[in-house]
């Protein structure tokens, strides 16, 4: 966790999606140290009403928690207008809800497709569409995508989740480009190999992990915690002047 300080941050609305584990998880709690007023997202509820009881205790200050199905578009538009209820208008809105489920390309039905792309991308631009209202009324605001470099280093085994995440940097590039002159900002953030839960569990081995370290520049395993400092930063005014931007977070793998 970043030991940096974004006074703007202090009491600002941020709405997070997947903000219950891993990465989310990290940055649900990154936001709360700097004072915000955290809503976020996600589907895993035990986890999530645990990390709120954690923080609360160790914070004095307890996100909130929506249950939600990024999958259905009416509950998300619901939690961001509750959430928009509860603290006011989202300042800051970080999309970083993803699943990275493997799949041949001889398996993949257009149902996998679309249910793939609909965590993966689609709920991205529906989050974006329902905050947008209140921070053109507001004059500013500053959206965060989470994409991957996972599309750019070739790799084979999961290309509806690669095609979504270099959608992700095209939504980011486009939608700069349409809100900017309301004073918003959109910038991506494309972590490397993240050593979350989920991937220890799943797809990390010894070798692997160690043949990808050796391909970075900085020789060590990439934490959840390591994503929380470059998002504050897109997120708060000490990137004023920074949109249509991928921060790419990879330990210099690419």
């Amino acid at each position: 966790m970043t030991d940096a300080i974004f006074p703007d941050l202090r009491d600002a609305a941020v709405v997070i999606t997947g903000g219950g584990t891993g990465i989310g998880a990290c940055l649900t709690e990154g936001f709360a140290r700097q004072g915000a007023r955290v809503a976020f997202l996600d589907i895993a509820e035990a986890e999530s009403r645990a990390l709120c009881e954690r923080l609360e205790e160790e914070t004095g200050c307890r996100p909130l928690f929506l249950p939600a199905d990024l999958r259905d578009v009416a509950a998300l538009r619901a939690a961001v207008a509750q959430a928009a209820d509860a603290h006011g208008p989202a300042a800051v809105l970080v999309n970083n809800a993803a699943r990275d489920d493997r799949h041949a390309v001889e398996d993949v039905t257009p149902e996998f497709w679309d249910a793939n792309q609909a965590v993966n991308l689609r709920p991205h631009f529906f989050a974006i569409q329902a905050a947008v209202p209140a921070m053109k009324a507001a004059g500013r605001g500053a959206i965060v995508n989470f994409s991957s470099t996972s599309y750019m280093i070739n790799g084979g085994g999961f290309a509806s989740y690669t095609a979504a995440k270099a959608g992700v940097i095209g939504l980011t590039k486009g939608l700069a480009g349409e809100l900017g002159p309301f004073g918003i900002r959109v910038n991506a953030i494309a972590p490397g190999w993240v050593m979350t839960k989920r991937q220890r569990d799943l797809w990390v081995t010894e070798a692997g992990l160690k043949a990808h370290i050796d391909r970075q520049c900085l020789k060590q395993e990439i934490a959840p915690a390591d994503m929380v400092g470059p998002c504050l930063f897109l997120a708060s005014s000490a990137a004023r002047m920074v949109t249509a931007q991928t921060l790419i977070v990879d330990a210099g793998s690419l």
